[in-house]
């Protein structure tokens, strides 16, 4: 069955109105889904409804959505390959698009990234966070960061939906929630509401942009934004990267721009580390 709410907007004056219509439909929600190869349990009505919620939320609020679907396709096949190296369903790429929307953006609390790490959190998986180096900004290393976390939260709650709260809620949150209410289900525990909400955000998004025509989005291939064309480079230092760009025939803002990690205008590596900067062709 389909809904049609019907919206009129009145324009003119008062003494000469013009009305339009604009129609709004419900969105769809499918009979199934899964998120890393685990059943959402769309037969329950309320985790319908949940993700009805998110779904709604993304579809009409347009513009955030269709930059989202043209940045997909530059950054989600380098995500993806991480995942599959690293064992981890490429479901969970659909997180860091509810995470950052695929921007490396900076939280109220100072999460940082494509992932959003804390500084500690980033530490202990073995990102650089220094004076010199942001590896929060690093697509490739803090995929490898994220992936860890995820294999380690798996291996501590068995299963792929708990792991993802997890990285909202954290490891001991979601520990806490199992110990005084005695379910180890996602779907089942009360939950703050930025993490009752967070699984279905990420499934929202695996729904939406897998049938993004479906959900009224329409592109063609030229309107995506293609994938950076870059080779690389390894250094150890680079006492002044302006004048590195311009000995490579670029400019300081394209190496920012394949670089974002990079914090200053000179690079000094700790003893025994070198980096790869990524070089515009």
């Amino acid at each position: 069955m389909c809904f049609v709410l019907y919206v009129t907007f009145v324009s003119g004056t008062k003494n000469s109105p013009h009305a339009s219509q604009q129609v709004v439909t419900q969105v769809y929600i499918p009979p199934s889904m899964t998120f890393a190869g685990e059943t959402v349990p769309l037969h329950q009505r309320e985790v319908r409804e949940r993700l009805d919620r998110e779904l709604t939320s993304i579809t009409f609020r347009h513009s955030h959505t269709i930059r989202i679907l043209k940045l997909a396709n530059r950054y989600l096949p380098t995500i993806e390959k991480i995942l599959r190296a690293n064992n981890v369903p490429e479901d969970f790429k659909y997180l860091a698009v509810a995470e950052s929307s695929l921007e490396n953006l900076t939280s109220p609390k100072n999460a940082k990234g494509y992932w959003q790490f804390l500084s500690n959190t980033a530490r202990s998986f073995g990102l650089e966070v220094s004076d010199d180096v942001e590896e929060r900004y690093h697509l490739e290393k803090a995929t490898v960061a994220a992936c860890k976390y995820f294999k380690k939260a798996h291996n501590k709650f068995g299963n792929w939906t708990m792991a993802a709260a997890s990285y909202n809620r954290g490891m001991q949150g979601m520990q806490n929630a199992i110990n005084s209410q005695k379910v180890n289900n996602y779907y089942d525990l009360y939950l703050n509401s930025e993490t009752a909400r967070y699984v279905f955000r990420i499934a929202a998004y695996k729904q939406l942009m897998e049938n993004a025509s479906q959900y009224g989005f329409h592109f063609y291939n030229e309107d995506l934004y293609p994938p950076h064309n870059y080779r690389e480079m390894v250094v150890t230092s680079i006492p002044n990267v302006p004048d590195f760009a311009r000995q490579q025939g670029t400019t300081y803002r394209a190496i920012k721009m394949l670089n974002p990690w990079l914090k200053r205008t000179s690079l000094k590596a700790k003893s025994g580390k070198s980096y790869t900067i990524k070089i515009p062709q």
